[in-house]
């Protein structure tokens, strides 16, 4: 009679041990789902990621560990690369980047008198920038008639968008991260691989291409690329989001030229409108509009690739010994003429 009654007790208590294992496996399975769910609304964006694969039995010159520009530094502190003409192979990684299919988105703001020079920027656009690769130029302009018919290269195209007109330059230089967070997270995620945001009033002269691609690339402004920090103008008063001290900085940001992957510069263009719209509740705007808030981002956020002055020069700048070729540069301009507040 004991024995039986053990025997009862000891498989009720297995009995109660396999019912605890089974509800435990079924809520573990109701919970999938939701995890599951969770990975699917999640942004796609979508930048490739096949590696640098270079073809079986491509010829091209040997790469040297010793010999290399001894006049400009060509990695920062933090090893991101700096690229200069004579630090890369352009017909290797051309041949290794056309395997990946991508696509490069590129704005551009045309407001006001500043379609002006729209003919030159897509002239030379076309000539020089991604030969070779797909591209997609954003136009934003609010005078969409004056915006002049160009030839397109093959797989290169234009699309128009129109939008208001301002009053102040400030206003549309600001505006244009807004426009640009947009732009990305509506359309763009899906069908871009990179971006490049750059400045109307400037002209190809050289090769821009494929070595300027990266996950977060800053353009390092052609005014300062040779000045110690104390001599950037970054945004100096403690009120504005984009305040540098004095004692900080790595090097001066151009703001009419920057971009990288999708989801990166969309998170940049996002941060710099946040930023921004703190100072206009606090009365305050940043001396250099978004530039100044684009180097408080980089100097936090640091670029994983930074392009030198080649890719932003001005043509009125003295030539600089370091620049052994001139890829994007400021046209020379009146300001005062051309700026609907200058």
């Amino acid at each position: 009679m004991v024995l039986r009654q053990s025997f009862l007790i000891i498989l009720a208590f297995f009995g109660m041990v396999l019912c605890g294992l089974i509800y435990l496996n079924t809520n573990q399975n109701s919970c999938k789902p939701q995890i599951i769910e969770k990975v699917i609304t999640k942004k796609n964006w979508k930048l490739k990621n096949f590696g640098l694969r270079s073809p079986v039995g491509f010829v091209y010159n040997q790469p040297s560990a010793l010999v290399s520009r001894t006049d400009v530094a060509s990695v920062t502190s933090w090893l991101a690369p700096i690229i200069w003409e004579g630090t890369f192979d352009a017909t290797l990684i051309d041949f290794i980047y056309k395997q990946q299919n991508l696509t490069i988105a590129t704005t551009v703001f045309a407001l006001g008198k500043y379609t002006r020079f729209l003919k030159d920027f897509l002239e030379s656009a076309e000539q020089h920038y991604f030969v070779g690769f797909r591209v997609h130029y954003y136009l934003f302009t609010d005078h969409p008639e004056e915006v002049p018919e160009v030839k397109m290269g093959e797989n290169h195209r234009l699309i128009v968008r129109k939008v208001p007109s301002m009053n102040r330059w400030q206003d549309i230089s600001m505006g244009r991260m807004e426009i640009l967070e947009k732009l990305i997270k509506n359309e763009l995620a899906s069908e871009a691989d990179y971006i490049f945001c750059l400045d109307v009033d400037a002209k190809f002269y050289g090769r821009w291409g494929v070595e300027s691609l990266g996950r977060l690339v800053g353009v390092i402004h052609p005014w300062y690329f040779d000045a110690p920090r104390d001599k950037f103008t970054y945004e100096r008063r403690p009120e504005s989001q984009a305040y540098i001290p004095v004692e900080e900085g790595d090097y001066y940001f151009t703001g009419a030229a920057f971009g990288g992957s999708l989801e990166d510069v969309h998170h940049l263009t996002k941060t710099c409108r946040e930023q921004m719209n703190i100072d206009i509740a606090n009365s305050i705007e940043a001396l250099w509009h978004e530039e100044s808030h684009l180097n408080k981002y980089f100097l936090h956020n640091k670029p994983s690739k930074l392009l030198s002055p080649e890719y932003l020069w001005r043509d009125i700048n003295a030539w600089a010994a370091q620049i052994k070729v001139v890829r994007f540069s400021h046209v020379a301009k009146n300001n005062a003429e051309v700026r609907p507040n200058a």
